[in-house]
């Protein structure tokens, strides 16, 4: 490898919120970096939509204000991109088609936490195809089958008018580039691709009534699939380069989808002066906490888990099959909690004041109750069942819901505090039960490699590492997601020969939270608990259905 200096990959992540990039050194070192904002509209009730052209326009904002704070001098090796799982609809001018049921022009995404297809999922899921063996068992309504069939039955001008769907990962390569190519981590993961085969299972793609994309030789969903890091086309174009403020020609890498971009960065570490063997890659679950978790873990043999999606052959390390568990709302339901409760506009004045976060506050108010004991035992009696936007894995049903039980008839910021706490423990928990399923597989993970938003709070690391039992490693470079993204880029560009060894030579581990063994009866009796809220709920189900 020869390099200088001034050499350096961006890495691109558009999140649920937000569009980022950053810059790094050929190691790994983090340069430069710049977050934008991006738009989303909500219409109905389990609508959620986004604008290609809002998230370019962010995209490329940031790229500049990231390169600008790395010091304009800089020579880029390469470009990744990582992205949230959603659909993007393009007509054959590649303008924005619409999803919007009143027809907003704009809009022309459907997000990932969209639940507009439940009724395609279900209808897909009830008939017996080979397909569903590779996503767990059951398809969600988040993946882009359902999404598409819901198009094809409610907007069929859209439908008619399509020349691409893209997954979005695969539009800002298509963006960035000109190349339509799609990447194996998007398709095998969310379009039921056959990674292991090379093909589109056109008897599938038939059976659930998307036979017009079986007819057109699916053209419109892909027919170059490509592994990560693959350099596309002839490199950055001139449009996307002057938009960036960069050189055309670039080499950019096909994509990944935004959690496992997060796993790219954090699972190939090095941990205790060594990289990880092909068994000591089976120890070990990526966890990427934002809005949502997901659960990354790869074997070199395929290891069907119910209710896990997967396995997924070379999805995210080339040459291994992925398995993915996930949480639908993690980030997204410890703010529902804290922001419905009662005691949440005091709690927001009291951060303003302290020039603090309101965890910050929740955390301080947490640790006065203990006491300087250990917080765990502070929610003995107050539980938390945390499926408000449905179970995604193991048991994939994305009909639950959450429960809370153990509530009394006050409101006040302590009441607040062990909520908030209680909710914590119930992603966990959550988390506990995917790791439980997986290693009844077959894996072998006692060690969590994670990053992403919830890293940042301490009580949120402790309580995943007691209630799993597992150490928690830390990146030492925060931004693993960017680093992830930044790693296909240094692959494009011929800076490392694979994603293999670029992983070991740009991803390193930090801080490590060992489990507390004197916690561990306290935290499988809450588990027993969490675990009975569920079949209660089902017990629930059946006597209203009586």
């Amino acid at each position: 490898m020869n390099s200088s200096d001034k050499d350096c990959v961006i890495g691109i992540d558009v999140g649920t919120g937000s569009a980022r990039a950053g810059v790094f050194s050929l190691s790994g070192a983090m340069r430069g970096s710049a977050v934008r904002p991006i738009r989303a509209w909500r219409p109905r009730d389990d609508f959620i939509q986004q604008s290609s052209a809002d998230i370019w326009a962010a995209v490329s904002d940031a790229v500049r204000a990231a390169v600008a704070t790395a010091g304009l001098d800089v020579t880029v090796r390469g470009i990744g991109f990582d992205a949230t799982c959603s659909l993007v609809v393009l007509d054959a001018h590649a303008a924005p088609l619409s999803v919007d049921p009143d027809g907003e022009p704009e809009q022309n995404i459907i997000l990932w936490a969209d639940h507009r297809a439940l009724a395609q999922a279900d209808a897909i899921n009830a008939a017996d195809h080979d397909v569903l063996r590779y996503v767990g068992g059951r398809i969600s309504l988040e993946m882009q089958m359902p999404k598409l069939l819901w198009l094809r039955e409610h907007a069929p001008e859209t439908w008619r008018r399509a020349a691409y769907f893209f997954d979005l990962p695969d539009y800002l390569t298509f963006r960035a580039t000109g190349d339509a190519s799609r990447s194996l981590c998007s398709t095998v993961c969310k379009w039921t691709y056959s990674g292991h085969e090379n093909r589109w299972d056109e008897a599938f793609i038939r059976a659930i009534g998307l036979g017009d994309l079986a007819e057109e030789g699916f053209a419109r969903i892909g027919t170059t699939i490509l592994p990560i890091g693959t350099p596309l086309g002839r490199g950055l174009s001139r449009d996307a380069a002057a938009a960036f403020g960069l050189e055309a020609g670039i080499p950019v890498g096909t994509s990944a989808i935004d959690a496992h971009a997060g796993g790219i960065g954090v699972i190939g570490a090095t941990f205790d002066g060594a990289l990880p063997d092909d068994a000591a890659l089976r120890t070990r679950l990526a966890l990427i906490g934002g809005t949502s978790s997901c659960h990354m873990a790869v074997t070199r043999d395929p290891t069907f888990v119910p209710g896990v999606w997967g396995p997924y052959f070379s999805a995210m390390v080339p040459g291994f099959w992925l398995n993915e568990g996930g949480q639908s709302a993690t980030g997204a339901l410890i703010d529902h909690i804290i922001g419905t409760h009662a005691a949440y506009p005091a709690l927001a004045e009291q951060a303003r004041e302290r020039g603090q976060t309101v965890y910050q506050v929740l955390n301080n108010i947490l640790d006065g109750l203990a006491s300087g004991a250990a917080l765990a035992p502070l929610t003995a009696n107050l539980h938390v069942l945390a499926d408000f936007n449905g179970n995604r894995s193991p048991r994939a049903d994305a009909t639950l819901r959450g429960m809370i039980s153990g509530l009394a008839l006050s409101a006040t910021p302590e009441d607040c505090a062990r909520l908030y706490l209680a909710t914590i423990q119930a992603v966990a928990y959550g988390t506990r039960h995917i790791i439980e399923t997986m290693n009844e597989s077959g894996y072998l993970i006692d060690t969590i490699f994670a990053t992403g938003g919830g890293t940042k709070n301490p009580v949120f690391l402790r309580e995943h590492a007691d209630a799993t039992g597992c150490k928690i490693v830390l990146p030492a470079e925060p931004e693993a997601v960017l680093l992830g993204s930044a790693i296909l880029g240094a692959v494009a560009g011929g800076v490392y020969p694979d994603v293999r060894r670029a992983m070991g030579a740009m991803s390193r581990s930090g801080d490590v939270i060992e489990p507390d063994a004197a916690l561990r009866s306290y935290h499988d009796r809450k588990y027993r608990v969490f675990r009975k809220l569920h079949d209660d709920q089902m017990s629930y189900r059946v006597l209203m259905n009586a």
